[in-house]
């Protein structure tokens, strides 16, 4: 078993390189940069517009409309793609990319988000935009629609979009496997087993040191592949009620206690701020012969770690957004600015201010204090406020946030099964999304975040070439929906490719409805 591990890490280890070299970087922030300009940076210049129509509709009556049989209300897909993007990466994510690449990958996070905003926004658009009713009446949209029918409409390009469209439903299949599934629930293990059961003496399965597996990660996951098939087997409308419910507490509770964290080392937080733009750039090598950290390492690991939590660019997250009831796809699209906001501007910076103002980096110098575990990094400054309530604290929260995107994933994975071998393949495909559930026990921590990390750069690729030639579309669609709504001109929605929908759709607004 071993053997077969160690092979595994290296084949991945080849691809994952390739994928998250400076290639895919520059196409990740090129694209967020593209279409930042191209909106004409909307996220800032129509600041007030999408606040209103985003969590300060929260607690309207509209936003959480269910008459639709066949979707699910604005609320819950936005909790439902939040349950999907707010996991490991908001806890474990940035512990790591702070012991890799120190406190100036937590800058990098926020600039990936910034340019993310617009790269969400768009894939939101466009998936609304080219979305369609399956066999079910249910809506299906994703990367795969706008890859075939947007892409593919263009001279020339229908065998491409085509391909591209294939090639990124089996990503998303593997996706859901890794960054959905097997990558959370490892780190759900070794957070419980660090917090629950770091005295017992366990049976080891196999493997020695930090790679061994014990009987306590397998029944966890064999719990954990009971409660997955009650919750997941029921499909999307069973997913979202759970994610409307438990998505809002989980956050609450996790930021009021990152507040506490902060407030009581309320003297280091503004060193804390200081060293994020001061290591922006790279660590130098410092006195007693500590290695440095090449800004190349810094930028890579907060990027790298920004998308894992947000998953701006990977197309994933338009999946369930497609699945609303909403009939503007500028108004799903504001939603998605509001996801990356709230995912990592909120959440990921309360996890990194936690951090580096627990005393477990070296602010002068932005490296690790020796004997620090990056594994439980959080779990440690959370424990040096609350001592072993903070440990249980964090493990209860990586719990909640690490299941609740297994559960997002299952719907990300059977959308794209459906696109490839039809409804009839979903129910197998759950099932045995299910049962992979345990894997992700029995796998070491890195091997299961690095394959997590590839299958993340496999989605971004074919997703981000549909968006980038996409763009002009979005534009339009951006341009029509200002001068209608914010501008109050009287001009035609631009609402869907579909004539059917487009009628039906504009039917909808004429009446108020959006």
């Amino acid at each position: 078993m071993e053997q077969f591990l160690n092979k595994l890490a290296e084949f991945n280890g080849v691809i994952n390189d390739f994928i998250w070299g400076w290639s895919g970087l520059v196409l990740l922030l090129g694209t967020g940069l593209l279409t930042t300009i191209a909106t004409g940076c909307f996220q800032i210049t129509h600041l007030r517009h999408w606040c209103q129509q985003t969590f300060l509709q929260l607690f309207s009556k509209h936003s959480h409309d269910k008459s639709d049989r066949n979707a699910i209300s604005q609320f819950q897909a936005l909790c439902t793609a939040l349950a999907a993007t707010i996991g490991t990466g908001n806890i474990a994510g940035v512990a790591a990319a702070i012991a890799l690449g120190g406190p100036g990958a937590v800058f990098w996070m926020w600039v990936a988000a910034f340019l993310g905003m617009m790269t969400n926004y768009s894939e939101n658009v466009l998936g609304i935009y080219y979305r369609r009713r399956n066999r079910e009446k249910e809506w299906s949209g994703g990367p795969m629609y706008y890859l075939s029918e947007g892409l593919g409409s263009y001279k020339g390009c229908k065998t491409l979009g085509k391909v591209l469209s294939i090639f990124f439903a089996f990503s998303a299949i593997l996706a859901s496997f890794g960054i959905g599934n097997m990558g959370q629930v490892n780190k759900i293990v070794k957070n419980i087993e660090s917090a629950f059961f770091a005295n017992v003496q366990a049976p080891v399965l196999w493997g020695s040191g930090d790679s061994q597996v014990t009987l306590v990660a397998l029944v966890i996951g064999l719990v954990l592949v009971a409660i997955g098939f009650f919750v997941i087997i029921g499909g999307l409308k069973r997913v979202a009620n759970v994610a409307e419910r438990a998505v809002p507490f989980m956050a609450l509770l996790y930021i009021i206690g990152s507040l506490i964290i902060c407030v009581c080392h309320l003297t280091a937080l503004p060193a804390a701020i200081a060293a994020i733009f001061k290591f922006a750039f790279g660590i130098k090598a410092v006195a007693g012969g500590a290695a440095g950290t090449a800004i190349a390492t810094v930028i890579t690991q907060g990027c790298k770690r920004g998308v894992f939590s947000n998953e701006a660019g990977l197309g994933s997250s338009v999946m369930v957004h497609s699945n609303s009831n909403v009939k503007e796809p500028v108004k799903q699209g504001v939603w998605g600015i509001f996801e990356v906001f709230a995912d990592t501007m909120v959440v990921c910076t309360m996890t990194a201010l936690v951090v580096l103002t627990s005393g477990a980096i070296d602010l002068s110098t932005g490296m690790m204090v020796p004997g620090t575990n990056d594994a439980v990094l959080v779990a440690q400054s959370f424990s040096s406020v609350f001592g072993v309530a903070g440990g249980w604290f964090v493990a209860i929260a990586m719990f909640l946030f690490a299941f609740t995107t297994v559960l997002g994933w299952s719907h990300y994975g059977s959308k794209v099964v459906e696109y490839l071998f039809g409804l009839k393949a979903v129910k197998f495909y759950r099932v045995f999304f299910c049962l992979l559930i345990v894997s992700g026990a029995l796998l070491t921590s890195s091997l299961a975040w690095d394959i997590s990390d590839t299958f993340n750069g496999l989605m971004l690729i074919p997703n981000l070439i549909g968006v980038v030639a996409l763009v002009p579309l979005v534009r339009r669609i951006t341009k029509n929906y200002i001068a209608r709504r914010i501008k109050g001109e009287e001009i035609a929605p631009i609402l869907s490719y579909d004539p059917e929908i487009q009628k039906e759709a504009a039917e909808a607004v004429q009446k108020g409805e959006y």
